[in-house]
This record gives C-alpha cells, structure tokens and sequence, in this order.
C-alpha cells in the first residue's frame, strides 16, 4: 500500500499542473450543480406557462413517476431528472482526462522508465495510477451532488425534492458512479498506453461519455425511460466491463517494452 500512495501522491502533483485538468476536475461539477438550480428558480418565477407548455409531453414520458405530482412538478422532476443524470458524466469525464495524461505525458517526459525499473508490480502501479484518477473524481461528483440537493431541496417542492432523493438515483451516484469512473480509467490507461500523443489519448479516451450523453438525450426526447431497471442493468454491465478491462488493462501493459523500445 506504501507503493500504491506514493504513486498517487506523485500522479496529483503531475497532473494538477496541467490547465486542462484543473479545469475539469474544478469547472465541470460547478457548471453541472448550477445550472439546473438557475433552470428551477426560473420555472419557478412562472409556473403556469410552463405546465401548460409540458403537460401531455412529460406525463407521456414519465407516467407513473409523475403520480402524485401537479402538472408544473412533473415538469421540473422532468428537467431535474435530466441533470441527475449527467452528474454520472462527471466521474467519467474527470478521471479519463487524469488516466489518459498519466502513461503518455509520462511517455514524452521519459519520467515512466526510471519509475518501471524499480521493484514494483504492474498492478501497483497501475491501482496507484487508477486511484489517483478516480478518487478525485468521486469527490467531486459527491460534492456537486451534495450541492445540488441542498439546491433543490431548498428550491423545490417535497414532493419533487421527495422524487429527486429517490434511491434510483443514490444508486446511480454512490454505486454506478465509481463502476463507470473505473470503467472509464480502465479505457484510458489502454489508450495512453497505445499511443504517443497526449491530446490524442484525451480525445479517443473521451469517448468513452458518449454512451452516457445518447442515453441523457434519448430521455429527453422521449425514446427511453431511465427506471431502476435500466440503472440496475447498467450497475451489472459496467460491473462485469470492469472486471474485462482490469484484466486486459494489466496484460498489455508492457513494461519490458516500455523499458527497452520508448526513447
């Protein structure tokens, strides 16, 4: 574990230097919890107009999830849902700019070799390199999160702050979170390893968002409906994606090669 910490503590003094990884581990989750605070207060400030403007659309769309609630509540459970959703962007987007920088920017540093010939295994140093990417997410995520509640508790109705703590969401947050941030690290460490260029590992290692942000968009266009079925068959996938990518990530990091063929 001494190993594992060091790796960690040398990865967030590297990565934190660069601009664009302050910027996304800073700027996205503050972007992601006021937005829809400011959407909200501005459905607030003229409710009616709005539930007559979404009222057969959204009731179509959510049925069930919308009893109990006013026409205008349903509409703001409708845009809140939608942000939910993407605050699981946030853990992957920020630890795949940390992981995709962390073995290519080593690369063209030439800082990765003197690390391999010391007495430490692949998997140390790929767990160090991993948590030092996920955990900085995590935080911010939660945090945001966190924020954002508080937001919408202090905004909202009970009724619509009552469906946004629903635990369809705590699962998405607490447990989908951390599988889709070691998902998305898993991915990146695969990408930098392969390439030489940093800004092409960030932009191949980013596409691992898009199947998130083409399932944020098919909900608000009404093709598919995010329940705790759909969260609990993402929560098993991504679960067995990881156990897949670990594996394969471990074996073809080639330390001999890295060793003996970068200069």
């Amino acid at each position: 574990m001494n190993k594992v910490r060091t790796i960690i503590r040398k990865e967030w003094a590297e990565v934190f230097k660069n601009r664009m990884v302050f910027f996304t581990v800073a700027f996205l989750p503050i972007v992601l919890t006021i937005l829809p605070l400011i959407i909200l207060l501005v459905t607030r400030s003229f409710g009616a107009e709005f539930s007559e403007l979404n009222d057969d659309d959204i009731t179509a769309v959510f049925g069930a999830q919308c009893l109990g609630l006013t026409d205008f509540e349903c509409g703001q459970y409708y845009i809140l849902s939608l942000f939910t959703f993407m605050f699981m962007i946030l853990p992957v987007a920020i630890p795949v700019t940390i992981a995709a920088y962390s073995i290519v920017g080593e690369k063209t540093t030439h800082t990765l070799e003197p690390l391999l010939a010391t007495p430490i295994t692949t998997t140390e140093l790929l767990g160090g390199k991993a948590l030092a990417a996920i955990i900085p997410a995590l935080l911010a995520t939660w945090i945001s999160y966190g924020l954002y509640l508080l937001g919408v508790w202090l905004l909202a109705s009970p009724p619509v702050f009552g469906r946004v703590l629903d635990p369809l969401w705590l699962l998405a947050i607490m447990v989908l979170g951390p599988l889709l941030a070691l998902l998305a690290v898993c991915f990146a460490i695969l990408i930098s390893s392969r390439v030489s260029d940093p800004r092409v590992a960030e932009q191949l290692s980013a596409l691992i968002v898009v199947p998130l942000i083409l399932l944020v968009v098919g909900q608000s266009v009404g093709l598919i409906l995010i329940n705790r079925q759909v969260i609990l068959f993402l929560v098993g996938l991504v679960a067995l994606l990881d156990v897949l990518l670990v594996v394969v990530s471990v074996r073809l990091f080639q330390r001999e090669t890295i060793l003996t063929s970068w200069h």
